[in-house]
């Protein structure tokens, strides 16, 4: 496993806008941190150039773990995961008050695979909407 250079992540960082790639969290909405995540993960040949690498939270980061693709809770068809290098965010997803919603199969299947809509993360985003902060 290769390090990242300190100067990448902090690059990698900055183009996220310092927030999670695939659900949006900021740093400052969780106590478990952030990492620089391996889209196409190592196992799999994937590089750590900067073209392969995402800003994440530890959350999306873990449960995505190696994988590229999941099955879409639709249509229950393979559908890859979001790949923020190669996907526009906003033509995927969408906010519904606190609910992340998919527009696509790649969204759909993120979000199932990444449980970004769980309990405690839909919880977390309705206190803050609560509070008046844009979740975007």
């Amino acid at each position: 496993m290769s390090r990242v250079a300190p100067a990448t992540a902090a690059r990698v960082r900055a183009r996220a806008q310092y927030r999670c790639e695939y659900c949006h969290r900021r740093p400052e909405w969780s106590s478990l941190g952030f990492q620089i995540d391996h889209i196409i993960a190592q196992k799999h040949s994937g590089d750590s150039q900067e073209g392969n690498l995402a800003f994440a939270c530890l959350r999306c980061n873990a449960r995505k773990g190696p994988n590229v693709a999941g099955v879409d809770p639709v249509d229950g068809k393979i559908a890859k995961l979001f790949h923020p290098r190669q996907d526009t965010w906003q033509d995927h997803f969408e906010w519904h008050d606190a609910w992340l919603f998919g527009k696509t199969a790649i969204a759909r299947t993120t979000i199932q695979v990444l449980g970004i809509n769980d309990n405690d993360a839909v919880l977390l985003r309705e206190t803050l909407l609560f509070e008046g902060l844009a979740l975007d």
